[in-house]
């Protein structure tokens, strides 16, 4: 936490609380950031358990690769402040679900909802809510699928239910999301610069769009036990 994008809460903080308060703060944070990873590790393990089986069963890998990561301090922070809440603990895991992320990037998008459904049929699994920007991108162009998972974590003395953020992409929607955030994050942009970005993003995310469609229908003829309706299916 003492690095310098973290040096103005940590004066924050300090104003607020002792010394012996603040260390104890600190530490129940990062206790806290310990359980978020063991969750990341739980779901993880459990596409990479399921693209295993269904390589063997169906002689396709559904999961092209899988990345995780835990909400930065200062993210976290940021979230709470536009809520207008306090950055307590209480409110980093009531407001904040999504400190622990992971992003499942799939070959086609039929395989997105096949694990989508497979993971959420799992009887330890809840879920709590699901965005499909899939079928109704956002504005920009993004796509893709998002959920918001809770997932049983056993302690040395207890068990606790962790949320966790999903969200499956396929290969293309993934390259498209990476280059459109790194662009995004550009400061130095004038506001003409940054319109005409936007609106080639747009025409891209289209064309990727075309494309990932083209790609299922020939992955179609090639796999034809998968067909539209395994997109269609919806169980939530």
């Amino acid at each position: 936490m003492h690095n310098d994008d973290n040096l103005e809460l940590l004066e924050e903080l300090k104003a607020q609380f002792t010394a012996e308060e603040l260390n104890a703060a600190l530490e129940q944070y990062k206790e806290l950031m310990v359980k978020y990873s063991c969750a990341i590790r739980e779901v993880r393990t459990k596409f990479e358990v399921l693209n295993e089986e269904l390589q063997i069963k169906n002689k396709r890998n559904p999961i092209h690769s899988i990345y995780s990561r835990i909400k930065t301090i200062k993210s976290i922070r940021g979230k709470l402040t536009r809520k207008n809440l306090p950055f307590t603990l209480d409110n980093i895991q009531d407001e904040v679900s999504d400190v622990a992320g992971i992003r499942v990037v799939c070959p086609f998008v039929d395989d997105i909802y096949e694990i989508a459904d497979m993971i959420l049929k799992q009887d330890d699994i809840r879920l709590v809510n699901y965005k499909d920007y899939i079928r109704a991108p956002k504005s920009n162009g993004y796509r893709s699928y998002h959920m918001i998972i809770e997932i049983p974590v056993f302690f040395s003395e207890h068990k606790e239910y962790l949320k966790v953020e999903v969200q499956l992409r396929t290969i293309a929607m993934d390259f498209w999301a990476s280059l459109e955030h790194e662009m995004r994050y550009k400061k130095d942009l004038t506001d003409e610069i940054s319109q005409s970005i936007s609106a080639q993003l747009l025409d891209c995310a289209n064309t990727i769009t075309e494309m990932d469609s083209k790609m299922q229908e020939i992955k179609n003829q090639i796999f034809p036990k998968y067909t539209e309706e395994t997109m269609t299916t919806n169980h939530y």
